[in-house]
């Protein structure tokens, strides 16, 4: 449950919310500026605005808690005007933070690791099974385009023993836009989750925008870059399950690269969170109140400075108003996917191979 407090930032607004209190719209309140924003009004003639949201959360593997958390979040974002809301890199159910922080974590056949696993799969979404409609009731009620990052299983069929970390775009009428893949898991990522494809990777159309996203390292991976900078955002999303330092320059470089908003996303997840059974390693984690995942979500603009400066260790529902007039004014002066580009020097192409899906029961 959530409570609101604006935050007049010439034309944006940062939204908290307290767990510890029920949503109430009397509870909307002005308060001192955090973050900055310059004035985007009328900036190249393109009087194209847009709101958008970043949720900054704390995550639990309960997956029916974190369907009405994400619909309780929803909602209050979209009250507050955003027409396009972003969740971070596995809101649901979590991103497996024990991987890097728990003993024997690659251990063979280590049991407490491989429980660990199977109540991971059990928490997570079947994009064609009822989390996925719950996502999309939830993109409908709002009247809002939802991004939502999630660890996918397949229910029936090839690879229903192999999870999938993706990125869900649904449109404002409850439609799946696009459904994305994490190409390579990152280093430890590689025990739980599988490839993911070229399906998803490029930008769809929606009321807000031309919206496009990549999750976590892919930000490293210049032809993964490339596609969705052919493809053409306005807004692009970065999602991360905590955007720390390194990660705020990979997503800074990506607005500047590409020439649009950036909206990064981080969670919050404290060691209490961490699965029961795992041994925690003392020199990673001292205290069940730390912070292992801080947030960091920010809000980026196509010449790479902050429009919302990143916010750690807090509870935030960050959004902003934007003018993607800023995109055409910002691409004077490059380009990568045109001026910029030398397609007589470089030939590329990206390979949509298709996928794993899931099949109806009995088929």
């Amino acid at each position: 449950m959530l409570v609101g407090v604006g935050v007049a930032l010439a034309g944006s607004r940062v939204l908290v919310y307290n767990p510890a209190r029920s949503l109430d719209r009397r509870d909307f309140r002005s308060s001192g500026a955090i973050g900055t924003e310059r004035d985007e009004a009328g900036i190249g003639g393109r009087m194209s605005k847009t709101r958008v949201a970043i949720v900054q959360a704390e995550v639990t593997a309960d997956p029916a808690a974190m369907l009405e958390r994400t619909a309780t979040l929803a909602r209050t974002a979209a009250a507050g005007g955003a027409g396009l809301i972003v969740f971070p890199e596995t809101w649901i159910p979590g991103y497996p933070a024990w991987l890097d922080v728990c003993r024997d974590a690659a251990l063979w056949d280590h049991a407490p690791v491989k429980h660990a696993f199977a109540r991971m799969a059990e928490s997570s979404v079947r994009v064609a099974g009822p989390e996925g409609a719950a996502l999309a009731a939830i993109a409908r009620a709002t009247g809002a385009t939802l991004v939502v990052g999630v660890t996918e299983r397949i229910e029936h069929g090839p690879g229903r023993g192999t999870l999938y970390n993706a990125l869900l775009t649904y449109g404002s009428d409850g439609s799946l836009l696009n459904h994305h893949r994490k190409l390579v898991p990152t280093y430890t990522e590689r025990l739980v989750w599988g490839p993911g494809d070229a399906d998803g990777l490029r930008a769809v159309d929606t009321p807000a925008g031309r919206v496009g996203g990549l999750i976590c390292w892919e930000h490293w991976m210049p032809l993964a870059r490339q596609v969705l900078h052919q493809s053409g955002e306005d807004l692009h999303v970065a999602l991360w399950p905590t955007v720390h330092e390194k990660h705020q320059l990979a997503s800074r470089h990506y607005a500047f690269e590409g020439r649009c908003f950036v909206l990064a996303a981080g969670s919050l997840m404290s060691a209490a969170a961490l699965p029961p059974g795992l041994e925690r390693h003392p020199d990673q984690v001292r205290a069940s109140r730390d912070w292992l995942l801080r947030g960091g979500s920010a809000i980026i603009g196509p010449d790479g400075d902050y429009v919302v400066e990143p916010v750690f260790e807090e509870p935030r529902i960050l959004t902003a108003e934007l003018d993607l007039g800023r995109v055409r004014v910002e691409s004077m002066t490059l380009d990568v996917a045109g001026h910029y580009h030398r397609p007589d020097c470089f030939e590329f192409r990206a390979r949509p191979a298709g996928r794993l899906r899931s099949e109806p029961p009995g088929s």
